[in-house]
């Protein structure tokens, strides 16, 4: 059974629901492989739209609630956590910007 370790990467790719990658000593195809950039700019997004989601009446108030947030609004939401977001929004501005 292949071990995944409990570094970023291999908690990112449970939690986007991958297998183990590359191939698996039961199996003679290999299995699906993703771009390690592609898993952080998924969950880096991931962790934009869910911060608006649940700041908005603290900090994003005067926008709509369905707004859709895309990689080009993530600066917007890490302004918005780090001016009205207190200490909780601060930290999950800090780690959007990693």
């Amino acid at each position: 059974m292949f071990y995944f370790g409990s570094g970023f990467w291999s908690k990112a790719y449970r939690l986007l629901g991958y297998g183990p990658l590359g191939y698996d000593s039961c199996m003679s195809e290999p299995m699906l492989t993703c771009n390690p950039g592609d898993v952080a700019r998924q969950h880096r997004l991931e962790l934009a739209r869910k911060a608006f989601r649940d700041f908005h009446v603290q900090c994003f108030w005067s926008y709509r609630e369905e707004t859709e947030i895309t990689e080009d609004k993530i600066p917007f939401v890490i302004r918005g956590l780090r001016e009205h977001g207190g200490l909780a929004g601060y930290r999950i501005a800090a780690e959007l910007c990693q």
